[in-house]
């Protein structure tokens, strides 16, 4: 099977190769520090014993899935750590389908197992990514026009076919905060197609600590045991380079989950594990309010511009992405290597995230440079949409 690269390391390679300064709004890097207890404990942990740089358990330090399980108020047998939400993300679709199958080759007929995932468009790419990997289809169900989940659209695409649908709240690249209504209907369509396939709800909450609105509830709420939960701490405590994820797995789904995780990666790395329980249990409140209270003034200061450029935007209601979309300038990615070659930044083809945005451009707020890349669009549109592409 052949597998498409990611438009994102397309574009982060032609920005790096650019002629000039170049502001990067492409990926999610946050730019601030991360926690001062994660430090702290990196250094403490040069000096342990040798048996530190070993193996960790495959399913996560126990203490790290213990403080995760608190906060997230579950057992800390349903807790697996992996490499990233990215890999949490993937053991949750793999559940899916595999249970898909499993449940037609009961019924003697494995053609008519679910294969089909309901993903929301837009949707961020690395769903679709995983699903074809995976051998699965995708299907692309419409939001609102501010992101929000449009739940008559998923319950009249949902079928006999449908294996899982996913979400993601706050969400890459509208910044919508979905209602917990909203996504127990979702719940429920998932209901209504179990006499044909036990279908699963993979919610990924990656973003639940950069909510600008007071909103958000987790879909754990909901204690279904159709939902899995998918998270990590990448951009909550600004460490990308980290790698620590974990997912919230039924109790019929640990197994397979820790399973396929050993298989594909053995474990997770134990020193950013060990970073992270410390992290988490030494870091106040505060310091991921200051995180929000940034990205809020970014918000403000961002749209501003853009509204002087005289494009239409979505204004996030948490995570730290924004969609704009100038007339006459579709979202194509030859527009976007426009943008990078001429006014000096680096956005996200719109077209990168499905059919629902792809005359948009997506940004990534996580520069100090945010305000200045604003100002340089407005610039760059001050006289209407050069010729496009």
């Amino acid at each position: 099977m052949e597998y498409e690269e990611p438009k994102f390391f397309h574009v982060m390679q032609y920005a790096a190769g650019a002629d000039g300064d170049v502001i990067d709004m492409v990926s999610g890097n946050p730019d601030w520090e991360p926690p001062a207890a994660l430090r702290e404990a990196l250094r403490e942990y040069a000096d342990l014993p040798p048996g530190a740089f070993q193996y960790p358990p495959s399913e996560g330090l126990l203490e790290l899935r213990e403080a995760i399980a608190e906060r997230r108020n579950v057992d800390p047998d349903r807790v697996v750590v992996t490499n990233g939400t990215g890999e949490a993300n993937y053991l949750a679709l793999a559940c899916a389908f595999e249970r898909a199958a499993g449940d037609a080759d009961d019924a003697g007929d494995a053609d008519d197992a679910g294969d089909e995932a309901l993903l929301m468009d837009p949707v961020y790419p690395y769903y679709p990514g995983k699903v074809d990997m995976l051998g699965g289809e995708s299907t692309l169900v419409p939001t609102e026009r501010d992101g929000g989940l449009d739940t008559d659209a998923i319950r009249e695409a949902a079928s006999g076919d449908t294996a899982l649908i996913v979400l993601n709240t706050p969400n890459n690249p509208t910044g919508a905060v979905y209602d917990l209504d909203a996504i127990r209907e979702v719940v429920a369509v998932a209901d209504a197609v179990a006499d044909a396939v036990d279908a699963l709800v993979v919610v990924d909450e990656v973003y639940d600590h950069f909510d600008l609105t007071g909103d958000f509830e987790s879909a754990l709420a909901l204690s279904s045991d159709r939902v899995i939960v998918t998270g990590g701490f990448s951009k909550s405590m600004a460490i990308t380079g980290f790698r620590v994820g974990y997912g919230i797995f039924p109790e019929a789904y640990v197994d397979d989950a820790k399973t396929r995780h050993m298989l594909v990666n053995v474990a997770g790395a134990r020193p950013s594990q060990y970073a992270v329980h410390h992290a988490l249990a030494e870091t106040p409140p505060d310091y991921y309010a200051e995180a929000r209270d940034l990205l809020a003034d970014r918000v403000d200061a961002f749209t501003d511009a853009l509204d002087a450029a005289g494009a239409e935007y979505t204004r996030p209601e948490g995570a730290f992405y924004v969609l704009a979309r100038f007339d006459g300038f579709p979202g194509t990615m030859a527009n976007v290597k426009r943008l990078i070659d001429e006014a000096g930044v680096a956005g996200m083809p719109g077209e990168a995230f499905g059919t629902a945005r792809d005359e948009w451009v997506r940004f990534a707020l996580v520069t100090p440079r945010a305000e200045e890349a604003a100002e340089r669009l407005a610039d760059y549109f001050a006289d209407g949409a050069p010729d496009s592409r």
